[in-house]
């Protein structure tokens, strides 16, 4: 069986919670915050919001994304 990379029940170190901060800072989204942490997404937003912290950043599936995109470009035509 392989082993996980992921930290099960670990203890928080002070230098996960500075990354944490600091992802969360560079808008990174906590799936991404989780991953870069080795830890799972829940762990990681409920960590987040013990200890004050905000992801504003708002997970989209890549094709919502390059919808509004697309929407934005349709309205600026219909503009000029």
């Amino acid at each position: 069986m392989a082993k996980s990379t992921r930290k099960h029940n670990a203890p928080w170190t002070s230098a996960d919670l500075k990354k944490l901060r600091a992802l969360a800072k560079g808008k990174k989204s906590a799936r991404l915050a989780a991953m870069e942490l080795g830890r799972s997404t829940g762990a990681v937003k409920y960590k987040a919001m013990v200890e004050g912290i905000r992801f504003r950043f708002i997970e989209q599936p890549a094709g919502v994304q390059a919808s509004i995109a697309r929407r934005k470009k349709r309205a600026a035509r219909k503009k000029t």
